[in-house]
Formats: structure tokens, C-alpha cells, sequence
């Protein structure tokens, strides 16, 4: 065990290391600059993913030390806040649905400066390339965080034939291997995904990114503070009314 430890250790460090490379060498750049011109335009940063890059939309959405002009779309809320019946969210084949997006897309309020990150390691499933899609159609910029491994590797699954990254404006590579794991196991069983690590590390270097091109430009970035320090509820409070509901974040 502890040198698959070791080994694992060493397999996210250098994705991580490589993906800090190329956010100083200007890589991520594009999307940020998008990022940063929807929220000095007023507009909502809305993060969506499925399966295990809900953790990605996380990120981004309603976290201290995150942007508060970020939302969070998410399949349930077609039950929660739709008109969808419960028994759609089991087995995760909704996620696989591309023809969710219009019922997702109208339970929620999306304006015309709002910029779309959505992230997914396959970057192939319907409900991912639909949203992109429909975003796009929508007049509003998509943000991909795919693997480019492993979407290259797999036939897309919406009726467009398109995977997300044949469909964004701007496509982070999460660095993620095809498969998502990192290690092998005697008999050949893969364990060790990293996908969600290195979604994580690029929403916060967004997130960062962000903040600074609003500082830079004379503003003061609007971030939440932590709700567990005194104050942070006041401070939080007061932004997150400018917004309303277009942010309403469940618990």
C-alpha cells in the first residue's frame, strides 16, 4: 500500500504541475478573460457537470473563497424545482439524455452575459454536449474541462455526433488518462482516478484568475468568505442579494 501511495502521489503531482504550467504560460488565459468580462458585465458564472464532475460545478458555485456570481446547474433540480418525477434520477441514465436541456435550461434564470464552464471527463454524454449546445445557440461562450484522452477515445453519444470539446469556445484539458485511473492492480483492475483532482485544481485557478483581471481593472472582486468566521454571513449576504435568484444555491 504505501508505495501505490507513492505512486498515486506522484501521478496527480505531475498532472497537477503540468496543469500550473500552462496556466503561467498563459494557457487558461482565454477562458479567464471570459470569465472576467461576464462578471464586469454583471453577468453569473454557471458551472454544470454530472457524475463525479458535480465536484467541478462545486468548485466554482457557492464555496468560501469563490465567486458569488456563480450558479450551480444540476439534473436533480429537474425534480426539485421541475416538473420531472423522482424515479429519472435513478441509475444515472439522465445524464446520457440529451433532451433534459430544454427542461433544465427553463427552470432557471440565465441571462445574456452569463458565460457557461461545464465539465465533463468524457465529454460525451448527451445531457454535457446538449447544455453546450444549447448554451451556444443561447448567444452565451462555453468553458469545457474534458479529458482529451479519453474523449478522442470514445464514439459521442448525442444525436449532434459532437463531443463537448468539438463544441466549446475554449477547452481546458484535465489531463485525466483514458479510463480516469492512474494505477493498475494485479489482473489488470484500475484504481486511482484522478479526474476530480485536477477539475479542482483548474476551477479554483479560474476562480483566481478571474478575481485578479476584476481587481486589475479597478473593482474589487465579489467573493464569498467563509459563513464559519464572524461576519462572513453579513458580507456574503449583501452580495449574494444583488444576484437573487439567479444564484440560489441549495443547500
Amino acid at each position: 500500500m504505501p508505495d501505490l501511495v507513492t505512486r498515486f502521489q506522484r501521478e496527480t503531482q505531475s498532472r497537477l504541475d503540468a496543469i500550473a504550467d500552462t496556466a503561467r504560460a498563459g494557457g487558461l488565459d482565454a477562458a479567464i478573460d471570459l470569465l472576467a468580462a461576464s462578471l464586469r458585465a454583471g453577468g453569473v458564472l454557471q458551472a454544470f457537470g454530472t457524475g463525479h464532475s458535480q465536484a467541478f460545478a462545486m468548485e466554482i458555485a457557492g464555496r468560501a473563497g469563490g465567486l458569488i456570481p456563480t450558479h450551480a446547474l444540476a439534473l436533480r433540480d429537474l425534480v426539485l424545482t421541475g416538473k420531472r418525477p423522482l424515479d429519472v434520477l435513478r441509475g444515472g441514465t439522465i445524464e446520457r439524455d440529451g433532451s433534459v436541456v430544454d427542461d433544465l435550461w427553463s427552470i432557471y434564470d440565465i441571462r445574456p452575459a452569463d458565460v457557461f464552464l461545464i465539465a465533463s471527463n468524457s465529454g460525451v454524454n448527451g445531457s454535457i454536449v446538449g447544455l453546450a449546445l444549447k448554451a451556444q445557440a443561447e448567444g452565451h461562450r462555453v468553458i469545457a474541462v474534458t479529458s482529451l484522452q479519453h474523449t478522442q477515445a470514445v464514439a459521442p453519444k448525442h444525436p449532434s455526433g459532437k463531443r463537448l470539446s468539438e463544441v466549446a469556445d475554449v477547452v481546458i484539458d484535465n489531463l485525466a488518462p483514458y479510463g480516469d485511473t492512474t494505477l493498475e492492480l494485479d489482473g489488470g483492475l484500475g484504481v486511482g482516478a484522478v479526474s476530480s483532482l485536477t477539475a479542482a485544481f483548474i476551477a479554483q485557478l479560474l476562480t483566481i484568475g478571474a478575481a485578479e483581471r476584476v481587481q486589475a481593472a479597478g473593482e474589487t472582486p465579489p467573493l464569498f468568505i467563509s459563513a464559519n468566521i464572524p461576519e462572513g454571513d453579513e458580507h456574503n449576504q449583501a452580495l449574494q442579494s444583488r444576484y437573487g435568484e439567479r444564484i440560489g444555491h441549495l443547500a
